[in-house]
């Protein structure tokens, strides 16, 4: 997509320059930022539709920024790094990365990568900018108030935003949200959360969870087309942050 701006983060200069360079070539509006005071000064403005992180920067590492940057910014995040281990991915991918490379990289790859997600948040934004259109009911206003709310539905499995977009849920991602659900917007512990998908205490070497959590918000956040409400909660667990009332049978 041409005329996209692609911010590459980065802080080996070479590094930084092919891939700017390479993406350049290939029809993008790519520019380079070093870490991420830089990364913050190029967005006070410009807008990015993609953002290159890498994950180990000087000033703050990538996994930080990328928090940050799904909470303030709707870009698409595609995290690089040297390192391949199996945690580092989930927890890229927990935090909201939506794509994720390993050092060295390889250009044509990076280049498939970044049209492929262009393409994926370009149907996301269509999606949203019809819903209005075709006349999506809203699900439900709080009981006592009009704040609209999410809507579990335990007898369907099936999640339903305040627009009325319903997203069909696995049986892990239902045992997920009717926990939170129940907790009013107040976090559930790892060990809540273990207990209740696995019948197990949680164990701190065992990613299990953010795999799951991870899986939840891309499948939310590709059918509404925005941030999904399920935050994590630094040394407790996650919560959905959003009103919700549970309708249907509670699951056994």
């Amino acid at each position: 997509m041409a005329g996209s701006t692609i911010v590459v983060v980065e802080d080996e200069k070479s590094l930084r320059c092919d891939m700017v360079e390479y993406l350049s070539n290939c029809g993008f509006d790519a520019i380079g930022a070093c870490d991420g005071a830089e990364l913050d000064r190029l967005l006070q403005t410009r807008t990015a539709a993609i953002v290159i992180l890498d994950v180990n920067l000087p000033d703050e590492d990538g996994f930080k920024i990328a928090a940050r940057l799904r909470d303030h910014h709707g870009a698409g995040i595609i995290m690089v790094t040297a390192r391949g281990s199996t945690v580092d991915r989930i927890v890229g991918l927990e935090i909201g990365a939506d794509a994720y490379l390993v050092k060295p990289i390889e250009l044509r790859e990076l280049e498939a990568q970044v049209k492929s997600l262009l393409r994926r948040l370009s149907e996301r934004a269509a999606e949203a900018a019809t819903r209005p259109a075709n006349g999506a009911p809203a699900v439900d206003a709080a009981e006592n108030g009009d704040e609209a709310r999410w809507a579990l539905d335990t007898t369907e499995w099936c999640l339903t935003n305040p627009a009325g977009v319903r997203i069909s849920l696995t049986s892990m991602e239902m045992k997920l949200t009717s926990l939170l659900a129940t907790q009013a917007r107040k976090p559930a512990t790892r060990d809540q959360i273990s207990q209740a998908l696995y019948n197990r205490r949680w164990n701190p070497e065992d990613r299990s969870i953010d795999t799951v959590v991870g899986r939840l918000r891309h499948k939310v956040e590709g059918a509404i087309g925005g941030p999904a409400p399920l935050k994590s909660v630094h040394g407790v667990g996650y919560v959905f942050s959003a009103p919700i009332r549970v309708v249907g049978s509670q699951p056994g």
